[in-house]
C-alpha cells in the first residue's frame, strides 16, 4: 500500500514480477484484500495466482518509523516484517515509507551479529558496461571508520554473491585519488583499509572516475553517497526531458534495478522508490528474490565470524 502510485502501481508490478518468476514462486501481496482482489479482477488476473494477506493500516509517507510501526501493528510494512521474521515469507520489499522498512528491518528481522550499522546500496552504470555499486546512500550520514570500513566488507560480498564479481575491487570516494587526501573519516580509513585482507582495496577514487570501471564498490558516507545518487538522478531527468538519452544514459534509469538491498540485516529486504513505476516494483521483488537465492545473509554472518567469537 505504500508509494506515490500504490496500490495500482504496486499491484501492477506484482503481476509483472509474477509473469517472470517460475511456477514455484510465490508473490505475497500485503494491504486491502478488497481493493487488491478487485483491481486484479478489472486487469483478468486470477487473484489465486497469488497470496493475498488484508491489512487494515497504512503507513504512511511523511510518518515517524518507529511511531508508525509500534501505532500501526496492522499495516502492509508491520505484518511484512511479521512474515519475514517467522520464515512465512524469504524476502520482503515496499516503496513505501524507507524509515519505516529500515527500522522493521533492524528492530524485526534484526542486524546480523558483528555488523555495527545496516547499510543501503545502489547501482552505478559503467561506461564499459558493467555495473558497480555505491554505498551508503543516506541510510548512515554520520558514521566513524569502522563502520565505513565494513560498509566496503558488506559491498564485497554483494558484489561478489549478487553481481558475480570474483574479486570486487573496493575504492574509498574521497577528493583526491593520493592517500592523505579527504576529510578526517578518509584519512582515518584509508589506514585502515590499505592494509586489509578481507576485501581487494583498490583505493581512493574520485566521484570523476566512478563511472570508469576503476571499482566495483564505492564506499562512502550516506551524506556524501546520497548526494551522489541524487546527483545522477536530476541528470537523467534533464537528459531524458532533452531527449539526450543514448544506450549508456538509459541504464541510469532507476526502473531498471527496482531499489536499494539493505545489507546487514538477517533477511532479504529491498526498500523501492517512492516514485516506483510497475516495472521498478517488478525489478524490485525479482532483486529481492534474487538477494534471498544468494544465500546473502549467511555468507555476511560467516565473513564477520572472526569479529563476533
Amino acid at each position: 500500500m505504500g508509494g506515490d502510485f500504490a496500490p495500482e502501481a504496486t499491484i501492477d508490478g506484482a503481476i509483472l514480477a509474477r509473469e517472470a518468476l517460475i511456477h514455484q514462486d510465490q508473490v505475497t501481496l500485503i494491504g486491502d484484500e478488497e481493493i487488491i482482489r478487485d483491481f486484479l479482477k478489472k486487469k483478468s488476473q486470477d487473484p489465486n495466482s497469488f497470496e493475498i494477506i488484508n491489512a487494515t493500516q497504512v503507513i504512511e509517507m511523511g510518518e515517524k518509523p518507529l511511531k508508525a510501526l509500534t501505532g500501526k501493528p496492522d499495516s502492509s510494512i508491520s505484518i511484512g516484517f511479521k512474515l519475514l521474521k517467522s520464515n512465512e515469507i524469504n524476502s520482503f520489499c515496499s516503496a513505501g515509507n524507507s524509515g519505516a522498512i529500515m527500522v522493521g528491518s533492524m528492530y524485526s528481522v534484526g542486524s546480523i551479529e558483528g555488523v555495527i550499522r545496516p547499510t543501503t546500496i545502489a547501482n552505478i552504470p559503467q561506461e564499459k558496461g558493467d555495473d558497480s555499486i555505491i554505498l551508503d546512500i543516506g541510510t548512515n550520514p554520520d558514521i566513524k571508520p569502522d563502520v565505513l570500513y565494513q560498509f566496503a566488507l558488506l559491498g564485497s560480498i554483494y558484489a561478489q554473491h549478487v553481481l558475480k564479481i570474483k574479486e570486487p575491487r573496493v575504492g574509498l570516494l574521497n577528493i583526491g585519488a593520493e592517500e592523505g587526501k579527504g576529510n578526517l573519516l578518509c584519512q582515518s580509513t584509508f589506514p585502515m583499509m590499505k592494509d586489509t585482507n578481507d576485501f581487494n582495496f583498490y583505493g581512493n577514487i574520485e566521484s570523476r572516475d566512478i563511472y570508469k570501471s576503476k571499482v566495483d564498490v564505492v564506499v562512502c558516507d550516506g551524506f556524501t553517497g546520497n548526494i551522489v545518487l541524487k546527483q545522477i538522478e536530476a541528470m537523467y531527468r534533464i537528459l531524458q526531458k532533452r531527449n539526450l538519452l543514448d544506450d549508456y544514459f538509459k541504464r541510469f534509469n532507476y526502473e531498471i534495478y527496482g531499489g536499494s538491498p539493505v545489507l546487514g540485516v538477517n533477511s532479504a529486504v529491498v526498500i523501492g522508490h517512492g516514485i516506483s513505476s510497475p516495472i521498478a516494483i517488478k525489478n524490485m521483488i525479482l532483486l529481492s528474490k534474487e538477494i534471498y537465492e544468494a544465500k546473502l545473509s549467511g555468507k555476511i554472518k560467516r565473513a564477520l565470524l572472526k569479529y563476533t567469537r
